[in-house]
């Protein structure tokens, strides 16, 4: 069974917009070091619809040799249509990875029918994959309710996990897990993790943030798991400011805070996000100030 913290991996890329290697090497290495219990490529945080085929190709591939099997990976599949889930798919499962992560699409909204049509189109396309259903709000994902999150999955065996994002994430992971979807093995928080002791006191199984402070999310996640709920809601005070700006200006705060804690020095985005001009940039390093007196910058 899949559990605990898996990060969420940036694409990370020069400044003439370029892949760049060797910083997504040592981020990658950054979560394995700070004890990932897993790894999610390409996610939301990854920028993937943004990266041609290829590019995926080319960064799934560097991913899963630096990840080694030492930890699970998960392959993020999610694209428009099932033939474009299937070919991302198909690149992930080349590389030996089985957890596959696919969204729930926006464009077929809330229509439960088209959603069960779009997802068993995809897992015959997939033979031997197991999809973690991921459900995110509008406008990026489908926001389906809960109830439609349980009659999707449970009519499709290859789902066997779902990654709760709605808000609010809460209700819908207990209502999931209260089911009784027999092949469903569990369901984890999302949401940037910013509601990460709800979702692991209703019994999510783990959560998939993006990756600046996975070694904060691995200590909060071993705190709850061994029952020291306060020091577990003391990191997660510590990490709440950051989290608040990240849900705003997404992966250029994550790509921030890499460089600030010496991880990596590949600040472009692709996305279109709103900038962090100088009043942002102070108010997010003087949060960061408090997080690095416990969790201390690379060196």
């Amino acid at each position: 069974m899949l559990s605990g913290i898996f990060p969420v991996l940036p694409s990370l890329f020069t400044t003439d917009n370029q892949i760049d290697l060797d910083a997504q090497r040592r981020v990658i290495r950054f979560a394995l070091d700070a004890g990932a219990q897993g790894i999610v490529f390409p996610g939301v945080a990854s920028e993937y619809s943004h990266l041609t085929l290829p590019e995926r190709e080319q960064l799934m591939a560097l991913v899963a040799e630096e990840v080694g099997g030492k930890v699970p990976l998960v392959g993020g599949a999610s694209a428009a249509s099932a033939a474009e889930v299937i070919a991302a798919g198909s690149i992930a499962m080349k590389h030996g990875i089985r957890n596959l992560m696919i969204m729930a699409p926006q464009s077929l909204g809330p229509d439960v029918a088209a959603h069960r049509a779009f997802f068993d189109q995809v897992a015959r396309g997939l033979v031997g994959a197991e999809i973690i259903l991921q459900n995110a709000p509008v406008p990026t994902g489908a926001g389906l309710s809960a109830q439609a999150i349980i009659e999707v999955a449970s009519e499709i065996p290859a789902i066997t996990y779902v990654k709760e994002e709605t808000l609010p994430s809460g209700p819908a992971i207990t209502a999931i897990r209260e089911a009784g979807i027999g092949h469903l093995k569990g369901v984890f928080g999302g949401g940037g993790a910013r509601y990460i002791i709800d979702e692991l006191d209703r019994g999510a199984c783990g959560a998939m943030p993006a990756v600046e402070l996975t070694d904060l999310h691995v200590s909060l996640w071993k705190a709850h798991a061994a029952g020291d709920h306060a020091r577990a809601r003391q990191l997660y005070r510590l990490s709440l400011p950051l989290l608040v700006s990240q849900a705003i200006y997404r992966m250029r705060l994550t790509k921030h805070v890499l460089s600030k804690r010496g991880i990596a020095q590949a600040l472009h985005v692709r996305a279109a996000l709103p900038e962090m001009d100088a009043f942002t940039l102070r108010d997010v390093d003087a949060m960061l100030g408090d997080l690095l007196s416990e969790f201390p910058a690379k060196a």
